[in-house]
């Protein structure tokens, strides 16, 4: 019969089973730990490297934006300068006018005022002044200036920034995930984008209505683009066969964007005396003070009326007779100034331009508040080699810091430079993950 030391050591078996066991589980813990810390580690490097690729997404539509603003402020600038080209040209023509005494300016400021007496006494401080809208004047390379920025460098800039996003944005998810993996070889660190909808979130527009209209609607406002219009008339009655008219003194001009794109200015002044004779009865004879016509293409046509063979003086033709033989004009006409028109378009100066450029816009498809979002997955070994996967997605939107003053929506766009940059839901799980 055995006694009661023959148990001994039978809890030493148990103990030594139950030890393997929970060293095995240890063990297995420890792994599982390992695997869920490297799985928390990538994650936490994704996001930030996610949301980097997003932040260059952001980055670079606000730069578009701002480059297209820019091509707008160029164009304004070139609807400036063309103005003030055709205002030194309008100053050189009144000067010379001046000179002439045709018609002196003691008339004009006897019919119409000292202060309109003095203004075109002034003119004479404009003599040589049309020399600067000659195509090789400071004015006129300042505007080519412009125009060459518009259409041979800022549209190749936004052209080659659209294309190389792509590469920007995987250099700065890649340099994050480097920076966050310095144990690892920078060879091995290779994130993969996937899901990406920035091919499709912006379309090359030509020249189209929208742009015509925005590039007016900033011009009009400038009140040194506007309208360049007014009359003033004496007081008193001039001739009883015609009671109702007066000597006028029309002050015409303005500047346009026409329907090529292309800017247009044009400035004149006449002084309109009141005539009479038998054969016409009264009519306004125009004495051209001031002109100047700025077109920016070969063929572009001043909108006013006009002749193209107007004499340059009237000593060996009545000045009715002209026009009944000549043109349709109205001789009682009380709008323009054909005969100054007439001047302006035949020492009209042209200052080459290719009009409006194209420009780089949010696609209309992608809907009213577009968002380019992607997904960035990355693999590696866990302390044991196994690989580990992970994603993360990240996107860019248009977003208004606050809401507009008329209390409209805005649509997504890149003349406002309002994207920024989120992390985002992948919307399906993939394979691997």
């Amino acid at each position: 019969m055995a006694g009661p030391h023959s148990q001994r050591g039978q809890v030493l078996v148990l103990g030594m089973l139950l030890a393997a066991v929970l060293g095995l589980a240890w063990l297995r813990y420890f792994a599982t730990g390992q695997v869920v810390a490297a799985k928390a580690r990538m994650t936490h490097g994704l996001d930030a490297a996610a949301y980097s690729g997003a932040l260059v997404q952001a980055r670079t539509l606000n730069f578009l934006s701002y480059l297209n603003r820019a091509q707008l402020a160029h164009q304004l600038a070139m609807a400036h300068l063309l103005t003030m080209g055709g205002w030194a040209h309008y100053g050189g023509m009144q000067a010379r006018r001046l000179t002439q005494g045709n018609p002196p300016a003691y008339l004009i400021g006897m019919l119409f005022g000292a202060e309109h007496g003095r203004a075109y006494l002034a003119a004479a401080g404009a003599a040589g002044l049309a020399v600067q809208a000659q195509p090789g004047g400071s004015l006129a390379q300042a505007f080519a200036a412009h125009e060459s920025f518009v259409h041979d460098y800022a549209q190749d800039l936004s052209q080659a920034l659209a294309r190389g996003l792509p590469q920007a944005r995987l250099d700065a998810i890649r340099a994050v995930l480097t920076a966050h993996y310095p144990d690892q070889p920078p060879q091995s660190v290779q994130p993969r984008v996937s899901d990406d909808a920035w091919p499709m979130l912006l379309r090359a527009h030509a020249p189209d209505a929208a742009l015509f209209q925005l590039v007016r609607g900033i011009a009009g406002l400038y009140a040194f683009l506007g309208p360049r219009n007014a009359t003033a008339q004496n007081a008193w009655s001039v001739d009883p066969r015609c009671p109702g008219l007066r000597h006028e003194l029309r002050r015409r001009g303005g500047t346009e964007l026409d329907a090529s794109g292309r800017w247009q200015s044009g400035d004149t002044q006449s002084f309109h005396a009141v005539r009479s004779n038998r054969w016409v009865g009264c009519y306004y004879r125009e004495y051209a003070m001031g002109w100047a016509w700025m077109p920016a293409q070969p063929g572009q046509a001043i909108s006013a009326d006009h002749a193209e063979d107007a004499p340059a003086d009237f000593s060996a033709q009545d000045f009715w007779r002209w026009v009944r033989a000549s043109t349709s004009w109205d001789l009682l006409g009380r709008q323009a100034n054909p005969l100054a028109d007439s001047y302006a378009m035949q020492q009209r100066r042209q200052w080459p331009s290719r009009g409006l450029a194209g420009y780089l816009d949010v696609a209309p498809e992608t809907g009213f508040q577009a968002v380019a979002g992607f997904v960035v997955h990355l693999t590696l070994p866990d302390g044991a080699g196994a690989p580990v996967h992970a994603r993360s997605a990240a996107e860019t939107l248009f977003s208004r810091p606050g809401p507009r003053a008329d209390g409209r929506a805005e649509a997504a766009n890149l003349f406002h430079p309002y994207w920024q940059a989120r992390l985002a839901r992948p919307l399906l799980p993939l394979a691997g993950d």
